[in-house]
């Protein structure tokens, strides 16, 4: 079967370039875009409506929605709106799909959030959505979810059940395994080993078969940092070095897992804080060395790209989400286009 390809839209270039990118991915054969959520930056919901719009066969999913910042049944209404803004493929399908995600600190408890019990609280959102997008009524008692007789209260066009895959943006071993028993697909992680990816994959694995699926049943999507130039490979190793700098500092809990060692970790972190700092980023990637930006994404040529998305491609990613690093858009997607 043919590898998907998907564009993963963050915040690093301008709204309207990434509009017209993500019509000229389409003519390309790509299959996919997911808009992140993160930081206080873009919000999903929004470009995913403007991509929408824009494209005519790209499917679309938020990459990742937290769900601490939504009640249950409003994530669900919007999920509905989306899917009829986005209508139906040739197959069939809808074109949007739910990624769900527990946030990140220091975000969330600066906003007032405390992620009490992360595991239980996805758990009743994803069971609560999948629910509602019967467009059926729903009484629902979890200890994060309460619904009292709600529905999608659509009363004018379609209002049978909606076909809104649920994936989760795992990370930890534990949400690994839930993601694989209890939803349709995974939002694999970027910034991370081949080796993770590995491990990740039997994690998925394990809460599938706990389920009584298999692992081919579960969607693996992975966010994959591409930081491509044939002219300059050196200056798109070192657009990879800054992400790289603010990982190790912001989420050494994700470097770690990818086997970096403690004391580049602790290094950056005497030399980076939030919220990061021209001067600390300098500092931080001086430190930093090329082996380590190669072994969390694909950066460097075309040519060290493919082979580095190949590799995480055979260790089970089911759809590289690609995110470019560098301001042009197109020579990643040209690189991987029919490929």
């Amino acid at each position: 079967m043919k590898t998907r390809f998907a564009l993963y839209m963050q915040d690093k270039h301008d709204l309207r370039y990434e509009l017209e990118m993500a019509q000229y991915a389409e003519d390309r054969g790509f299959s996919e875009i997911w808009q992140a959520d993160t930081r206080l930056a873009r919000d999903c919901i929004v470009m995913m409506s403007a991509f929408l719009t824009y494209t005519k066969r790209l499917r679309l999913g938020s990459g990742v929605l937290p769900i601490w910042t939504r009640n249950a049944a409003v994530i669900a209404a919007s999920w509905s709106t989306l899917w009829e803004l986005g209508g139906r493929l040739a197959d069939g399908r809808g074109r949007v799909m739910l990624g769900l995600g527990a946030w990140w600190e220091p975000i969330a408890s600066r906003v007032g959030e405390q992620r009490r019990k992360p595991l239980q609280a996805m758990r009743e959102y994803v069971e609560a959505c999948r629910r509602l997008f019967t467009l059926e009524e729903v009484t629902y008692q979890g200890e994060f979810v309460q619904l009292d007789r709600v529905r999608l209260d659509v009363v004018f066009g379609e209002t049978g059940p909606r076909d809104i895959p649920i994936y989760i943006g795992a990370t930890g071993d534990k949400m690994l395994e839930l993601t694989g028993e209890i939803c349709d697909g995974v939002v694999l992680n970027y910034i991370v080993s081949v080796d993770y990816i590995r491990r990740a994959v039997e994690l998925v694995r394990r809460g599938a078969e706990r389920a009584g699926k298999t692992l081919e049943q579960v969607d693996r999507p992975e966010l994959l940092v591409c930081s491509l130039s044939d002219t300059d490979p050196a200056a798109a190793v070192d657009e990879g070095r800054r992400l790289v700098a603010n990982y190790l500092a912001m989420e050494p809990h994700i470097m770690k897992a990818s086997g970096v060692d403690q004391s580049l970790i602790d290094a950056v972190q005497q030399v980076l804080s939030y919220p990061p700092t021209r001067a600390g980023y300098d500092a931080a990637m001086r430190l930093i060395p090329d082996e380590v930006v190669h072994h969390v994404m694909a950066a460097g040529t075309t040519r060290q790209c493919q082979e580095k998305v190949q590799q995480y491609i055979d260790a089970g990613v089911t759809c590289p989400i690609l995110y470019p690093l560098m301001d042009d858009i197109r020579p990643v997607v040209d690189a991987f286009a029919g490929w």
